[in-house]
């Protein structure tokens, strides 16, 4: 337990010459020189404040209080699920598996919708198994299509009314439960693959990982006794045959055979004669996923070479009645995949395979061909391949990725559509980053109101809001290939370790480094990044190659409170013993411009000591710069030596910490001691000692508090407790407990505060499992996906774009005189148009890398164009004119929405669509009225060439618009407003107005 002890006369940290501990050093000022204060001899100004301290050698125990937990919220999923998502029958929603919940999502939107939780049911089986309650498989009842089984490692069957969120039936089976399959052909019955809670074991008798696990044939009648109880026994149970380490268990589309794979086989049982148990057929590679084909009865599999089987052997060959044969099936083999198959799902018609796996990429096969093709760079390893079809009655593929997100794969165009993610951060994909060893990037930028957190791979950061949560963008901070061949040594990444942001927001410091081998030189970069405003990304602005050789760069910090880039400086500490100061220095380029970029300033050794933190006053005026057993202040202008403390509690110090606005006090912290070193009265305030390892400390920006962060590493279970200290008391004013451990933590703006208390405190980490969380005191964020279930009401809303959109367009058939324009939103829209050399900027990348210019077209326009607003009519109205500049801002009738390169939706075409148009096409545009016969009006020659008249998009100014040979009649000819519209769409403008650059665009009032 943590044990504060107060300051004695003798043991009180000092830096006066009589310390025989730590000898002076021989640079330090005058003031540093001052004999030791005996206690008969000691002024009466500083006897008075000794006097207030407690009595001298006492010391006081504290016991943390287990109950006080600090309010906290989780960012990311626990870990990226398995299970294959399951989709309603109408493609409005599908259900993902999140630890022992389901999740709904909405197609439409992409939002969670509701949440099927077990914890507030009754449904809790009487004995836990041992296995955890996470959910392992899904399936909708075959029967009823708005109900949704579950099965868990608690033992449990779930049946659930996913419409309204109702958990209708809880069969308990006692043991794990690992798969579940069903299908229309069995009512009231599931096949189930339960773990017997035993090992496989090896020629020597010791276990191994693989469980023993059994297939039943379950009843979902439960019995008499217990049909009236929230946890129901079945009636009925029946023993198929034993597996080991089954992967999948599915039925056949006829529901002839049930199939279950495992380790190094494939068990095949007909369903008319499951007593006769399972017939074991041999794959030479240990089998990971399964699919049926949907009209046929074969199967295909995946195993962990890379392959992809199809097995024709579900006919009369297989014996039956007689359980326990081995035998081998004739197969095909598709081979793409260096690494282990995780997924495979035939399409609807069954004419093709999908596979994907850790590769990130999506295999497409043809069956009848063996040809392929491929959807790459998906955005992290495949885990799950899920075929949706939509309202559209368009096909898509829905790809659960490792780092907990979804992606759909368009079928007509194979392209990426719309992603579904918050936090893109699992350790199931971390390429082995140790937890203990290996420094975690982290950082709150307050202008963007973003986190900055580590993403999927070790070399990119994402950037995340939690007040609207949702995940904004990726950086890519050292580009590097994420996936080698099985055969080949694994790739060692770039890791980016370390991010920092200056008060400002306008800049930001990354550390990526990649150890080198035998081979191989390792490598160090400290990159500067520059915030853009206007397109609101970071923006590489400097790279500087080792900075302190291959040593390890131990500190990054920004100075604070800078007036402009000129008194900026960023400070980096080294293992080589270097203390580097870097500073902003600005050129003019050839355009006449200034360009900002950073360069080395100036490089200070102290001693042989290694620098392992630097730390800035509140106010920039010093550097304080952690050195073993010392603390050295140092001018930043100069970077002259200010003063050196000297601290024997401490005899190696982790970090220096600067207490307060006024920066009078400064806070030591060791491993397990805390010392506050009063600057004003060159003493020792206090000591406090902990029993637990003291893992961070973070000062309060405004008030003289500040928070010591401890692991209790003693505890079975992963407790931080948190203590809140202030100057006046080595005891901690208050404490709170969580109930994790912490890798890396930084402070979160004040804005995101609900409580207006100046002592508040705010933070992000991330945690020993890499999930990231966020907490504080009263944490202001949006709400999180909705942790209770809720009704779907009807079908999510989806968008359908018409045949008439497709051709003309979205605004062709807008009806523009029924909606307000609203003039306060478009000044206060945060978008910025595209202008200049941004847009020319926007195609200076490689050919294969570019969207089709079909996708850019309709973007870049609605940045340039105007939603012309509905004027009222009012007298004279007609004949009034207003000449206006008009700016080239976003369309805003397009809704809130951002638009999204490359996104455009493919459709499917019906008959009645195509027919209709037609008969438009036909009525409206082929009506032959005769042309009146005009003669030609002669053009003077000019040089003996005709001077052709002026031309409006190609129509020369006096020649009457005809389409199909008829004169198109003007507006006022027709006789309804619908013929007036339609017309004013097909007649080009009059040649009296055409559209000249640089020329200010008119619009009627009237």
């Amino acid at each position: 337990m943590p044990v504060a002890v107060d300051r004695t006369p003798d043991m009180g940290a000092s830096n006066d010459k009589g310390n025989t501990g730590d000898p002076l050093p021989p640079d330090a000022t005058r003031a540093d020189k001052t004999k030791k204060l005996r206690p008969h001899r000691i002024p009466k100004k500083s006897r008075e404040v000794l006097e207030e301290q407690p009595v001298a050698g006492s010391s006081t125990e504290h016991a943390h209080e287990d109950g006080s937990t600090w309010s906290w919220r989780s960012l990311t999923e626990s870990s990226a699920s398995k299970v294959k998502p399951v989709f309603t029958k109408d493609g409005s929603y599908f259900m993902t598996a999140s630890g022992v919940n389901v999740k709904i999502y909405s197609v439409a939107s992409g939002q969670v919708v509701s949440t099927l939780s077990p914890a507030n049911t009754s449904s809790q089986p009487a004995a836990k198994t041992g296995y955890g309650d996470a959910v392992t498989s899904m399936a909708l009842s075959p029967h009823n299509a708005f109900q949704l089984f579950t099965a868990s490692l608690d033992g449990c069957i779930r049946v659930w009314d996913f419409v309204d969120a109702v958990l209708l039936q809880t069969i308990d089976l006692g043991l794990p439960i690992l798969h579940l399959a069903a299908h229309e052909k069995f009512k009231n019955e599931v096949c189930v693959a339960l773990s017997k809670k035993t090992k496989k074991l090896n020629v020597n008798k010791n276990p191994t990982k693989e469980d023993n696990a059994v297939v039943m044939r379950v009843s979902l009648i439960p019995t008499n006794a217990t049909a009236r109880l929230p946890v129901q026994q079945p009636s009925e149970t029946r023993h198929v045959g034993k597996a080991r380490a089954p992967s999948a268990l599915a039925f056949s589309p006829s529901g002839s055979w049930l199939v279950a794979i495992g380790a190094h086989k494939a068990y095949v049982a007909r369903t008319t004669n499951l007593q006769s148990g399972f017939t074991k057929l041999i794959s030479p590679d240990k089998l990971t996923c399964l699919a049926f084909h949907p009209t046929e009865e074969y199967f295909a599999t995946g195993d962990t070479r890379g392959l992809v089987r199809l097995w024709y052997c579900l006919n009369d060959n297989i014996p039956s009645g007689v359980s326990g044969v081995e035998k081998k099936a004739p197969t095909t083999t598709l081979h793409w995949h260096a690494h282990p198959v995780a997924s495979i799902a035939f399409t609807a018609n069954g004419a093709y395979l999908l596979s994907g796996g850790d590769e990130a990429v999506l295999v497409i096969w043809q069956l009848h061909t063996g040809r392929k093709e491929f959807v790459p760079r998906v955005g992290a390893p495949i885990s799950t391949v899920t075929l949706s079809t939509s309202n559209s009655n368009e096909e898509e593929y829905l790809l659960g990725l490792a780092d907990a997100s979804f992606v759909f794969v368009r079928s007509g165009t194979l392209r990426l559509g719309k992603t579904i993610a918050r936090v893109k951060l699992d350790p199931a994909i971390s390429h082995d980053r140790s937890s203990t060893s290996s420094r975690v990037p982290l950082a709150a930028h307050g202008i963007s109101s973003t986190l900055i957190l580590p993403s999927s791979h070790p070399s990119t950061l994402q950037l995340y809001s939690p007040t609207t949560s949702k995940l904004l963008s990726e950086l890519e901070v050292s580009p590097s290939n994420r996936i080698s061949r099985r055969d080949e040594k694994a790739l060692e990444p770039c890791r980016v370790e370390v991010s920092a942001i200056s008060d400002s927001g306008e800049w930001l410091a990354t550390l990526d480094t990649r150890e080198g081998d035998h081979s191989f030189r390792g490598e160090v970069y400290l990159k500067l990044w520059s915030w853009d405003r206007k397109a609101g990304q970071w923006t590489l602005n400097t790279r500087i190659d080792r900075p302190h050789g291959l040593a390890k760069v131990t500190a990054i910090s920004f100075r604070p409170r800078t007036r402009d880039d000129a008194s900026l400086l960023l400070t980096t500490t080294g293992e080589d013993g270097q203390i580097k100061v870097w500073g902003v220095r600005t050129s003019t380029t050839k355009a006449g411009g200034t360009e900002n970029y950073w360069v080395a300033r100036s490089t200070v050794r102290y001693r042989s000591e290694i620098p392992t933190h630097a730390s800035w006053a509140q106010d920039g005026s010093l550097l304080a710069v952690s050195l073993g057993p010392y603390v050295v202040l140092y001018d930043p202008s100069t970077m002259l030596v200010l003063k050196t403390l000297s601290c024997p509690e401490c005899s190696a110090i982790a970090s220096t910490h600067f207490i307060g606005r006024s920066g009078r006090y400064i806070a030591i912290k060791g491993q397990r001691d805390l010392v506050l070193w009063d600057l004003v009265m060159d003493s020792v305030k206090w000591h406090y000692r902990s029993s637990t390892a003291i893992t961070h400390l973070f000062s309060h920006p405004r008030e003289d508090t500040f928070v010591v962060f401890e692991a209790d590493v003693k505890s079975p279970r992963p407790k931080t407790y948190v203590l809140k200290f202030t100057p006046s008391a080595s005891s901690p004013a208050s404490s709170y407990f969580l109930p994790f451990r912490l890798q890396n933590i930084a402070a979160c703006p004040s804005k995101w505060l609900m409580s207006n208390e100046s002592s508040s405190f705010a933070f992000v980490g991330v945690t020993q499992d890499w999930n990231a969380v966020i907490f504080g005191d009263q944490i202001h964020l949006a709400e999180s996906d909705p942790s209770e279930g809720k009704g779907l009401v009807g079908p999510a809303p989806v968008t359908k774009q018409t045949l008439f959109q497709d051709i003309f367009g979205k605004s062709a058939f807008a009806d523009i005189s029924s909606s307000k324009y609203n003039a306060s939103a478009a000044v206060s829209s945060t978008t910025v148009p595209w202008k200049g050399k941004q847009v020319e900027e926007s195609f200076r990348t490689p050919a294969y890398l570019m969207p089709p210019l079909s996708t850019l077209f309709d973007p870049l326009m609605d940045e340039f164009l105007k939603l012309r607003p509905p004027e009222e009519d009012g007298p004279g109205g007609d004949d009034k004119v207003e000449e206006e500049d008009v700016e080239m801002m976003e369309e805003e009738g397009g809704g809130d929405a951002p638009i999204v390169v490359g996104n455009r939706l493919e459709r499917i075409v019906d008959d009645a669509e195509m027919v209709s148009m037609i008969e438009l096409f036909k009525s409206h545009c082929l009506l032959r009225i005769p042309a009146p016969v005009t003669t030609a009006p002669t053009t003077p020659k000019v040089n003996g060439y005709h001077k052709y008249a002026p031309k409006v998009n190609g129509v020369a100014a006096t020649t009457t618009p005809t389409v199909n040979g008829a004169t198109i009649p003007t507006p006022k000819a027709l006789p309804t407003k619908t013929a007036e519209i339609v017309s004013a769409d097909l007649v080009p403008e009059p040649a009296s107005s055409p559209v000249k650059a640089g020329q200010k665009r008119k619009k009627s009032v009237g």
